[in-house]
């Protein structure tokens, strides 16, 4: 009777030993670390693939906010698993040049964006030449308002400042948020600005604004949005490499998530509502993943 007991009790721990592995195996157990920039078009794309990591594949999600360089290292020295943020061509070039050969890029997520220098449009200006105007440079109190050190268009604007010999500016550090609270500002009392810019971005369908001309194309022309993963992800979490793979989305996608976060929503929250939204395209995502 004894003996009885104890194989009956043996059998019910292993038993919860048995369903407890299994729960912890829950989407393979695994987390995944996602690297982003604290740029509105980011915040947007990164949670999208947060939400659909976690409610379709069943993913541990860690988000590591960083600038860009630590970004592109992280994916390089294998400490994050991916990104969906590299702007190519031209805005992270240098970060491609040097990381390049440690990471695997799997291709535009996302076509036709830009970057460059904008202003309201009440503002009688067309071209980035047209800075060098000593009275207009004074009345922007000689500031180009950026937004973090060491973003590819914070590069690409240095470079600008030198090749229009627009000496008589200051390329102002901040933040993306910092720069747009800057433009709100200046925009309601129309007055006049210069910011780094980059669509998609909310900010242009909330305010009149317009790129200047580059015709020095410091800038570069269209760009992409890549995704970038670790070395060896596709190995230890084939689910992951296939769903990143074939993400990809629409500026006007990316713009409806980006919206949504500035009118309040929190970013978890609308990316679940886009991706509840969506659920076409989103399986169009995860089908390969989920086989």
């Amino acid at each position: 009777m004894i003996k009885k007991k104890s194989v009956g009790l043996l059998l019910t721990v292993l038993l919860v030993a048995l369903l407890a592995g299994c729960s912890s195996e829950a989407g393979g157990g695994k987390t995944v670390k996602l690297a982003y920039v604290a740029w509105d078009s980011e915040i947007a794309s990164t949670y999208i693939v947060k939400e659909v990591l976690e409610s379709k594949l069943g993913m541990t999600v860690e988000m590591l906010q960083v600038d860009a360089g630590p970004m592109w290292a992280g994916i390089a020295d294998g400490s994050a698993d991916a990104m969906v943020a590299a702007w190519l061509p031209s805005t992270h070039a240098s970060y491609l040049e040097q990381y390049g050969d440690k990471i695997k890029d799997l291709g535009p997520n996302l076509e036709g964006t830009k970057t460059g220098l904008a202003v309201p449009t009440y503002m009688d200006i067309n071209s980035i030449e047209d800075l060098k105007n000593s009275d207009l440079a004074e009345k922007l109190q000689g500031r180009i308002v950026g937004i973090e050190p060491g973003a590819g268009i914070m590069m690409s604007t240095e470079q600008a400042i030198t090749d229009y010999g627009l000496g008589d500016y200051t390329l102002l550090e901040s933040s993306s948020a910092a720069m747009v609270q800057e433009l709100e500002k200046a925009y309601q009392n129309n007055e006049p600005i210069v910011v780094t810019a980059w669509t998609p971005h909310w900010m242009f369908a909330n305010m009149d604004l317009k790129y200047l001309e580059d015709p020095q194309s410091v800038y570069g022309g269209a760009e992409q949005i890549h995704t970038m993963v670790r070395t060896g992800l596709a190995e230890d979490m084939p689910e992951v490499y296939q769903f990143l793979d074939q993400f990809n989305w629409t500026s006007e996608d990316m713009e409806q998530v980006m919206v949504d976060i500035q009118a309040g929503a929190a970013p978890e929250d609308a990316a679940k509502s886009w991706v509840e939204e969506h659920a076409d395209q989103v399986n169009s995502w995860t089908v390969q993943a989920q086989k």
